[in-house]
């Protein structure tokens, strides 16, 4: 039930904020003021040196109202680092089936990225219930329904290449949830992090008017 209820959080959000730090303390910096600006699904990529403190802390302050998961997930040992440190979900550029043990062990949703039918097919008939579309710029929008032919119970979330001018694309086609990544974060200087709430905001108010068109 925990696991479904975490999708469903996620799905409700829609946006997912990926968030690359030089340190923890960064990306702890960057997360909260995407979460200021009205993303609530942050995704702490594990490039981030000692990423797992950035989930912990983020998760204790924000406990359940925001989804902290882990990203760039590379093997089960980082997965259950990532998991005892309280992410609510796991993601990976790739499919790796030990990390899909150990998230289904716990309960956690794992999202590991996908490029063609066959390794989504692999990724579902292993537990996993969320996909991402991974590099979604190269995939692009329409790759999602055309999956849906063959796969209509495939859930997909893009990421990669996300930006304002795109993001109504991979919503039509049916995107389960959206991966934002430099795009909430470029052109901020250190102390000018307040730019970070102003770009996101930007994607929070163009998907509000996608979305109840």
């Amino acid at each position: 039930m925990e696991k479904t209820r975490i999708l469903q959080q996620m799905n409700d959000n829609y946006l997912v904020a990926v968030v690359r730090g030089n340190s923890s303390e960064d990306a702890i910096l960057k997360s909260e003021k995407i979460i200021e600006g009205g993303i609530l699904n942050i995704e702490i990529t594990f490039t981030t040196p000692y990423a797992e403190l950035a989930i912990k802390a983020l998760t204790k302050k924000f406990n359940k109202e925001v989804v902290i998961g882990a990203g760039t997930v590379l093997d089960a040992v980082t997965a259950r680092i990532a998991i005892m440190n309280g992410a609510r979900y796991v993601v990976s550029p790739h499919f790796d089936v030990q990390v899909a043990h150990i998230c289904h062990l716990y309960q956690i949703p794992y999202l590991p990225g996908c490029s063609s039918v066959t390794e989504i097919t692999n990724a579902l008939q292993h537990g996993v219930e969320v996909v991402k579309l991974f590099p979604g710029n190269l995939l692009g929008a329409k790759f999602i329904r055309d999956v849906h032919g063959p796969l209509p119970q495939a859930k997909m979330m893009p990421s990669g290449g996300i930006s304002l001018e795109n993001m109504e694309q991979w919503y039509n086609n049916g995107a389960f949830a959206i991966g934002i990544g430099s795009a909430l974060t470029r052109n901020v200087k250190e102390g000018e992090e307040d730019i970070i709430v102003a770009q996101t905001r930007e994607f929070v108010q163009k998907f509000q008017s996608i979305r109840h068109k």
